[in-house]
């Protein structure tokens, strides 16, 4: 589970105007960092069967969120993939 302070730093980064929570930048950067620290996990733990299907789940909705952002607006899109360095 992501700490408080770590998601905080995360939306601070990611946000694009002051109180944003919830564009979808901010969305696929919490997403990212639950999923790198999930991925550690599993890691060690090879046989949490549970936690891996909620690691799927994540990526999936990691996955559409930035389907959505591509459509919506493909500058964007691009910066966020270059900043948090997925979709190589």
């Amino acid at each position: 589970m992501i700490q408080k302070e770590k998601k905080t730093q995360v939306i601070l980064e990611n946000a694009t105007h002051e109180g944003d929570t919830g564009s979808p930048e901010v969305q696929i950067a919490i997403l990212t960092a639950r999923i790198n620290e999930l991925t550690d996990h599993l890691r060690i733990h090879k046989h949490d069967n549970h936690s891996r299907r909620g690691l799927l789940m994540m990526v999936g909705k990691r996955r559409s969120l930035l389907d959505y952002l591509a459509k919506k607006d493909i500058n964007r899109y691009r910066a966020i993939i270059a900043k948090l360095g997925i979709r190589k």
